[in-house]
C-alpha cells in the first residue's frame, strides 16, 4: 500500500544535465521529483522553485513529451515562440510536443515562485534548444546525449 508523504520529505535538488557552457542558467532553480518517491514511470511531476533571477531551463521544445506547468507561488514570467507573458498563482499552461512549442520559465520577480510540472516520460524524446547551439538527442540503447546542432558532442 502506498503512503501519503510530506513534500519536504522528497529531497529538494539543483542539479542539472546541461552541459557546460550552459549550466549557470539554471543556477536558483530547485525541484523536487515528486513522481519518483512513489516509483512513478509513466509521467514525472516536479515541484519546482525558482530563486529570484533564476530560469527553468533554457528555452526548449519536446519532440514525444508532453508538458503541463501550474503555477502555485510568485509570478513568473513565461518565453515562448510568441513572446512573453506574466504568470500568477492559479494560472496553468500545457505544451503539446511536437508542435515546437518552445518554453521555459523566468523569474524576474523578488520572491521564489514555486510551480509544479508534469510531463510524460518518452524514452524516445528528442529537445530542440532554439535560442543556443544545443540539442538533445534520445539514446538507442541507453540514456540520450547533449549534441551542438550540427550533431558533435559536447
Amino acid at each position: 500500500m502506498t503512503r501519503a508523504v510530506a513534500i519536504t520529505s522528497i529531497e529538494e535538488r539543483s542539479s542539472t544535465s546541461y552541459p557546460e557552457p550552459f549550466r549557470a542558467v539554471v543556477a536558483g532553480r530547485h525541484f523536487r521529483r515528486l513522481a519518483d518517491a512513489f516509483a512513478l514511470t509513466q509521467f514525472g511531476v516536479n515541484l519546482v522553485r525558482l530563486a529570484p533571477g533564476a530560469m527553468s531551463a533554457l528555452r526548449h521544445a519536446h519532440s514525444a513529451e508532453d508538458e503541463f506547468v501550474l503555477v502555485l507561488e510568485g509570478t513568473p514570467t513565461l518565453a515562448t515562440n510568441d513572446g512573453e507573458e506574466a504568470l500568477a498563482p492559479g494560472l496553468c499552461v500545457g505544451f503539446p510536443c511536437g508542435t515546437g512549442a518552445a518554453h521555459h520559465l523566468v523569474n524576474r520577480s523578488e520572491a521564489d515562485v514555486i510551480f509544479l510540472v508534469v510531463g510524460t516520460r518518452a524514452d524516445r524524446d528528442a529537445v530542440d534548444y532554439p535560442d543556443v547551439d544545443l540539442k538533445f538527442e534520445p539514446g538507442t540503447d541507453g540514456p540520450g546525449r547533449f549534441t551542438h546542432k550540427d550533431g558533435t558532442p559536447y
